[in-house]
Formats: C-alpha cells, sequence, structure tokens
C-alpha cells in the first residue's frame, strides 16, 4: 500500500518536473515572456515569477530524490 503511493508520487513529481522544467526560460523566452515581459536579457531570471519558478522546481525535485530513495530502499 505505501509503495503504491509513493509510485504515485514519483509519477506525478516525474510529469510535473517536466513541465516545470519547460515553462524555465531559455534564450530569452519562457515563463517571463508567456506573460509579456518585455524586459532585457540582463534581468530575465530576476522577476518574481522566475524566482518562485525556480523554488517549486528545487522542490518537487527534492520531492522526486527523497521519493526514489525511499522506494530504493523499501525494494533493496
Amino acid at each position: 500500500m505505501l509503495t503504491d503511493v509513493l509510485v504515485g508520487v514519483e509519477v506525478l513529481c516525474s510529469f510535473a518536473l517536466i513541465l516545470l522544467i519547460l515553462l524555465h526560460s531559455g534564450r530569452g523566452g519562457g515563463l517571463s515572456d508567456m506573460f509579456g515581459s518585455s524586459v532585457g536579457s540582463a534581468a530575465a531570471g530576476s522577476t518574481v515569477a522566475e524566482k518562485n519558478l525556480d523554488r517549486l522546481t528545487v522542490t518537487v525535485a527534492v520531492l522526486f530524490a527523497f521519493s526514489t530513495v525511499i522506494i530504493g530502499l523499501r525494494w533493496g
């Protein structure tokens, strides 16, 4: 039962990470351009939206890594 929940968390985290990473700005694109921000590339990563996106991505990545380790310990 617990393993099924952990695998579900793992799958949700993996899809969330794919989505969050694709939302990050590349060479002048990404989340900041989606909302119409026309600020130059000097401040491309300093918007509040980008900082919150960074924090959310790191949080989901840590949750993904934690669930991977727990699944490995349970099955190993």
